[in-house]
């Protein structure tokens, strides 16, 4: 299916040329067949030449009904636009061709219509001038007569070349339904419709309110009058929605994929219409079939920051328009360039903003924004519409290659100057860390470590014997000097505390493996474990504590530690009757 929308000046016979082109009626209210004047969005569809389907949505010309038409051409690729032989160019033609033209709309046919009350070509030859200067650039022109069906079939014939030029839709994106209408139906419940410009909807799809916190749940789907298991874009789609009161959702409203998108209440955007500085302070922002108030702060010639009245679903590339309703004047389209930027609390961000916004494009750039954002999740990265093809660097937060690295610097240099201002305890607290380095997450601190550094027992520090203060790194020197040649002697306490090494020294020795604790005040050198391994082997085996302890030429405060150490590292192994063996 393909869906195009009207465009153009009241009374140029839009309504008349889709009811011509699809015997349908998009006119739903009595009040506009009443009034042969469109008030708001009408729906019909046929059946191309080439087989093809294509939907219109009808929107209305007059100016107190913008609007209406802004929120029908809003979520479409395609327009046309209508311009009356009789009349020519006129005001809402101006208007809606700047529509089209702020939204980006690319694609389009002008159609002269009232071919039969007067000569088409001096209108198609204005309305093509203006249009070329617009998003839709060069464009098809097909003169008709709605009423005499003059010019019809070839219509038809230049809206099969329309479509066929119209970019494939990406049926595996995530859902952004805007709802265009909201009604119930008795005994089916609330349903909505709307133009379903990327993904694909199943019945029983879970989806997400925008801007509400509950679930709804696709009860049916319809399409061009139609039940339907799915439907892919682009399509015209009624959801009907189960458990869900109408009053809860309306025009402007979005039906979303859960968690796919960010809800932006403040956004920085590119203009292309009236220069920044000559906006006024608060405009309309229309984007899909939403219109919101905002308040705009210029920050450069051609950007602006927009705080909105509420928060939507937006995307970075996402295309909009600014209108001044007071003067119903179209102040520009914007391109979303940031749907998260930072705030301006410092005097000057506002101009060092404007410079960083200068090089964006609107176009999805996974590695500027980690070189804009440093640290991010991938999943808040996706819900901007941001692509993420890259590595995390722990759990799902994705860093900037070159601000891990001095992280990463950072981390050690920081570690190293708490050890010298702390060296007696067993490293710096990782959370001291996080906050030292502004880090969102412990995760990241512990992502950062490299040898000799390592985390143990919450806290970061080194494992080397260097790292040592030097009060404690000459007590050790001398225990080693005097049990060199009995190794399997221990310090008795007052020994200990006569070398300066209380229960702090000799934690950090430990640490740094300079010493090897047995039991709270018994220590042996680092190597004693392997050496006292070598001579139990040398017993016949089994071998009893009272053997063990001889061979090794120590006490029972000692061997019996000793042992039980080995034990526990599958040194040796501990018979039923208290004798032990070396395992091999």
């Amino acid at each position: 299916m393909f869906v195009v929308a009207t465009a153009g000046h009241v009374d140029h016979g839009k309504s008349t040329l889709v009811r011509a082109l699809t015997g349908m009626e998009p006119d739903r209210w009595a009040e506009e067949r009443r009034r042969g004047m469109t008030i708001d969005l009408g729906f019909a569809w046929t059946t191309l030449p080439s087989g093809a389907t294509i939907a219109f949505v009808d929107v209305p010309g007059h100016e107190r009904f913008v609007p209406n038409m802004l929120a029908g051409v809003g979520p479409v690729p395609a327009a046309l636009l209508v311009v009356a032989a009789d009349e020519g160019w006129m005001p809402q033609s101006a208007e809606h061709l700047a529509a089209l033209d702020a939204l980006g709309v690319g694609y389009g046919l002008l159609v002269v219509t009232r071919a039969d009350l007067a000569d088409p070509a001096p209108a198609a030859e204005r309305a093509r001038a203006e249009i070329a200067a617009s998003s839709l650039g060069a464009v098809e022109t097909v003169a008709v007569s709605g009423l005499t069906g003059a010019g019809l079939p070839e219509l038809r014939s230049a809206l099969d070349r329309l479509t066929a030029r119209l970019p494939a839709p990406t049926v595996d994106a995530p859902v952004r339904l805007w709802v265009d209408r909201s009604f119930t139906v008795r005994g089916s419940g609330t349903v909505v419709t709307g133009t379903l410009g990327a993904g694909r909807l199943r019945v029983g799809d879970e989806l997400e309110l925008a801007g509400a916190d509950e679930p709804v749940r696709v009860r049916g789907l319809h399409s061009l009058g139609e039940a339907r298991p799915e439907a892919e874009a682009v399509a015209r789609v009624a959801v009907n929605l189960r458990g869900t009161h109408r009053d809860r959702l309306g025009r402007g409203d979005a039906l979303l994929t859960p968690g796919r998108f960010h809800h932006s209440d403040v956004i920085d955007v590119r203009l292309t219409g009236d220069p920044a500085a000559d906006l006024p302070a608060t405009l309309t922002l229309h984007v899909g079939s939403a219109a919101v108030p905002v308040r705009v702060r210029p920050l450069g010639a051609d950007t602006v920051r927009l705080r909105l009245a509420h928060p939507l679903p937006l995307l970075v590339g996402d295309r909009a328009l600014l209108r001044d309703p007071g003067r119903h004047h179209v102040a520009g389209g914007v391109r979303v360039l940031d749907v998260a930027p930072p705030p301006l609390s410092r005097r000057g961000a506002a101009a060092a903003r404007a410079t960083v916004l200068a090089d964006l494009d609107g176009r999805p750039d996974l590695a500027g924004e980690l070189r804009r954002r440093r640290l991010v999740r991938a999943g808040a990265l996706r819900r901007m519409g941001v692509p993420v093809q890259a590595t995390p660097v722990a759990g799902d937060w994705l860093a900037d290659p070159a601000h891990w690295r001095r992280l990463g610097e950072q981390l050690t240099e920081e570690v190293g100057r708490y050890a010298r201002e702390h060296p007696l305890e067993p490293g710096m607290p990782v959370d001291a860390l996080r906050q030292r380095l502004a880090l969102p997450d412990r995760a990241l601190v512990e992502a950062l470590i490299r040898p000799p550094l390592r985390v143990h027992a919450g806290r970061i520090g080194t494992a080397t014997v260097d790292a040592l203060p030097e009060p404690v790194a000459r007590a050790v020197q001398r225990v080693r000097a005097e049990y060199a040649d009995r190794p399997f002697r221990a310090p008795e306490a007052d020994r200990l505390v006569d070398l300066g090494l209380g229960p702090r020294e000799i934690g950090a020795a430990v640490r740094a493996g300079a010493l090897l604790r047995l039991a709270d005040t018994v220590v042996l050198l680092p190597d004693a474990l392997d050496a006292a391994v070598a001579v139990l082997a040398t017993l016949p085996q089994p071998f009893t504590l009272s053997a063990a302890r001889q061979a090794l030429d120590t006490t029972r405060r000692v061997a019996v530690p000793l042992l039980e150490l080995l034990d526990r590292r599958g040194a040796t192994r501990r018979l039923p009757d208290d004798a032990r063996v070396v395992v091999t």
